[in-house]
Parts: structure tokens; sequence; C-alpha cells
């Protein structure tokens, strides 16, 4: 359902120089599938999904969702994705059921089924409590709550989480978890990014680690046991990440 193909993003600095955030990034997500994007604050795990919820235009490089490509097809990648950003704004004079409520109108829902969905995240996602508060007077685990259901209102096929659990106590980060997975179960692909190694352990179907915007390694948690021999995840991504400095290494060794 998602497919990178050399997706590439740079951003002008001050001094005119080129930043390169994402460097010649593929890899692909699919159908019944928690996919992590790992790697450390910096490595370019939020550009490359503002890239492809399309917020943010690639520099080169392209990417499909559900088989919609980015650029050429741009308003159709937006209904077939959810996306929840780090920084998702919330209208906080608004009840979290209005709000939603809002959001679901936008995607041309209609009211009865807005108040179907609605009805699913109170028992899912334990928002009975507080729906009909204003987001002013919540807590930060029931504004991340409202900011899931308001992204994914529509009920999207393919759903992006940019560290989802951030910032989150664990009773609210492990309800989000288990929210997640019932996803995966009902046969949605999702993609959610973390720096935080048991996290991805936890959730992860298969692990995309990326380093300095480059990818380091893709496979399951399993295969990356086996190859590094391993059973660490801090251990192993900092295998992968040393193993890919090293051919880089040699060549300016060769050119000495």
């Amino acid at each position: 359902m998602i497919e990178v193909i050399a997706l590439n993003k740079s951003f002008e600095q001050k001094d005119g120089e080129a930043l390169k955030a994402v460097c010649d990034l593929s890899f692909s997500a699919a159908a019944g599938e928690i996919v992590v994007l790992l790697g450390v604050n910096g490595a370019g795990k939020t550009t490359t999904m503002r890239m492809l919820s399309t917020v943010l235009k690639p520099s080169s490089g392209t990417a499909t969702i559900c088989g919609y490509e980015l650029l050429q097809e741009s308003a159709l990648v937006r209904a077939s994705l959810g996306f929840l950003s780090g920084d998702t704004g919330l209208y906080h004079r608004l009840t979290a059921r209005e709000l939603i409520t809002y959001f679901g109108r936008l995607y041309d829902m209609k009211d009865s089924l807005i108040r179907q969905r609605i009805t699913r995240f109170e028992e899912i996602l334990n928002m009975g409590e507080f729906l009909d508060k204003r987001v002013e007077n919540l807590s930060t685990g029931m504004k991340q709550k409202v900011s899931i259901a308001r992204s994914i209102i529509h009920d999207p096929p393919v759903i992006i989480f940019d560290e989802a659990t951030a910032g989150l106590d664990i009773l609210t980060a492990k309800n989000i978890m288990n929210f997640i997975h019932s996803c995966r179960d009902e046969g949605k692909c999702v993609l959610f990014s973390t720096h935080i190694m048991r996290e991805a352990e936890r959730i992860a179907d298969r692990i995309v680690m990326i380093h300095e915007g480059r990818l380091i390694r893709e496979a399951t948690w399993l295969q990356m046991q086996d190859e590094t021999g391993k059973r660490d995840l801090d251990d192993i991504f900092i295998e992968y990440v040393n193993s890919s400095k090293k051919p880089a290494e040699e060549s300016a060794d060769e050119l000495e």
C-alpha cells in the first residue's frame, strides 16, 4: 500500500548550502502490516512522513499510496491516508466530539457515519469520559487520542503515525499501541515512526532503520537478530549504523 522509491529531500540553509534530510530512501509497507520507521532524532523520519502525507514536496524521487502517485495524484493520496503529526493542531474551544465531527464533515462524511465512528473511538480509545469536554481542558494523553480520532475519522486504508506515544504516560501509550494493533488486524497498512527501541520491538512486523536520512536496513525483528547475533535492538541498531559507515571509511582510506 506504501511504496517509497528513491525519495530525497534537501533544505537550503542560511549559508546557502543544502542540508540533505532524506537521501535515496526506498522501502515498502503492505496491508495488514505495521512497519516501524526507526531512527534517532534528526534521522529524517518526520521529513519522510511529511512527504508521504503531501505536506512536503520531495526534492526528487516519488512514492505511491494505494497505487496513487505522490505528486500527480496528491488529492487521492490524502483521501487514502490518515496522518498523525507530532504537531497536530487542535481547536481548544471545541469539545472533543465537536472537533472530530468537524473533521469528519471536511471529508464529506454523513453525520450518521461520523457518530458511528465516534462511538467506536469511544470504545477502543477509552474516550467516553472526555468526549464532551473542551479540548483546552484535556490532558496530553486525551488530546493525543483526539488527534488520532480526527486523523482517521474517514477510515483510511493507510495510517501514518509520527511519534504517536511521545510524552504519554504508560497507560495511555499502551492503549494507543493496542489501538494500532487493532488497525493492523483490520487489514490496514500502518507506518509508525519512533526513536524508542523498546517501542519498535513491541509493535513492529517489520523495521525500516534509517540514519542520517539513509536506509541502513529493512527487515523483520527476527531477521535482524539472526543477522547480527544480538538480541537487544539498541545493540542491533548500533551494529547496522557502524556497518553503514564502513564503506565510506574504506573509500576514504583508499583515496589517501
